[in-house]
């Protein structure tokens, strides 16, 4: 596998130019990889028999390729199509004076490329470490690994990150110095964070089980 890192600024094609809201657009390659790095469900978007499909499903990466984890019987993850994979993430609700000018605080990517299916043996084990790493690290190590007959039975797409698209939008509503500033109404942002629970242990486990440390100390912590 190739873990050498792209360019640092993304490239504007046909298909990642911001034509709308180009002030909330990104060029940076790092603002891509946090986005990714603070989230762990992407959505496949793919036509499939003349109908388009989008599809969530857990992802991982490195410093060049998004992976995407499925089963070999899902028609979405045959490979060899172009596709959009997007991750988005709600930091909070802009709530304006005017319904008009309310808004969301968000961060949002979008790669678009072409899918191929992961068949070594090798890239195919790394890329499923990645992606189990990104989810929860530290599990990879812990659980058991997939054996020849689970692996034969998932499929793992590859997609290059060099074509992808970000949009972030922060702060306060943008009616603060118009007309509608006089009508004396509450304006503001409303945040939306989530973080982990404590662990929910198997009840087919016995009894006093320890919850390993990996585990245990994610909670209360976010994702990322």
């Amino acid at each position: 596998m190739v873990s050498d890192s792209l360019s640092p600024h993304l490239p504007v094609t046909d298909r990642t130019r911001h034509r709308r809201l180009r002030e909330q657009g990104s060029l940076d390659r790092a603002e891509l990889e946090a986005i990714l790095d603070a989230g762990f469900v992407c959505h496949l978007g793919v036509v499939v028999e003349g109908h388009p499909l989008v599809v969530p499903t857990v992802y991982g990466r490195d410093g060049r390729r998004l992976y995407l984890h499925g089963s070999v019987a899902s028609r979405s993850l045959a490979g060899g199509t172009l596709v959009c994979v997007t991750v988005t993430h709600v930091d909070g609700l802009v709530l304006a004076r005017s319904v008009f000018e309310h808004g969301v605080n968000y961060r949002s990517a979008m790669v678009h490329g072409t899918a191929r299916k992961v068949t070594d043996p090798e890239e195919k084990l790394a890329g499923l470490r990645l992606l189990s790493e990104h989810a929860a690290p530290g599990q990879w190590s812990y659980a058991r690994r997939p054996n020849r007959r689970e692996l034969a039975a998932t499929t793992l797409l590859a997609l290059s990150l060099e074509e992808a698209s970000v949009k972030i939008r922060t702060g306060a509503p943008d009616d603060g110095d118009g007309p509608d500033a006089e009508l004396g109404l509450w304006a503001g942002v409303l945040p939306l964070t989530s973080a982990w629970g404590a662990p929910v242990t198997d009840p087919a486990l016995p009894p006093n089980t320890p919850v390993p440390g990996h585990i245990a100390r994610r909670e209360g912590t976010r994702h990322g």
